[in-house]
């Protein structure tokens, strides 16, 4: 029975990434609500590894979702291929499973939460990075409970 009960349960981490920081958002236990946990500011990639390392062993996560900013057509432009690029060596270093959601408008769906909850956007760039992370990681964790 535990067993069973334990494999309903999914820990993953939401990625929001850009040059110069990266959104990172986690989901309860249940796997049902996707929450901004913090902002990583890009430096080195070894640097970069350090701080995943610490939250994947916190959380004891086990898949990323990192978000690929698609052209409006659907295609893979320069920006997208970067992102991926860096998402797979990330999950290459952490050892971790990689999947990928479209993430088209989130950083604009973010700055409209912020609008709406009167923060200014303009300055709270990491907060931005945060919220978009985890609207990466609800639309995955909406997908995979509806079986998609």
């Amino acid at each position: 029975m535990e067993q069973q009960t334990k494999s309903a349960f999914i820990s993953a981490l939401g990625l929001d990434i850009g040059r110069k920081r990266i959104g990172v958002a986690g989901c309860d236990g249940t796997g049902l609500i996707a929450t901004g946990l913090t902002t990583i500011l890009r430096r080195s990639f070894a640097q970069d590894i350090e701080q995943f390392q610490e939250l994947v062993e916190q959380r004891q996560v086990q898949v990323l979702v990192a978000g690929v900013p698609y052209n409006l057509n659907g295609s893979l432009g320069s920006q997208a291929k970067q992102t991926q690029n860096y998402a797979q060596r990330l999950a290459n270093a952490l050892k971790l499973p990689l999947e990928y959601i479209d993430e088209r408008l989130t950083s604009y769906q973010a700055e409209q939460f912020m609008i709406s909850e009167n923060i200014s956007p303009s300055r709270n760039k990491s907060m931005i990075d945060r919220k978009a992370a985890a609207i990466i990681l609800q639309q995955w964790l909406d997908q995979r409970r509806r079986g998609g």
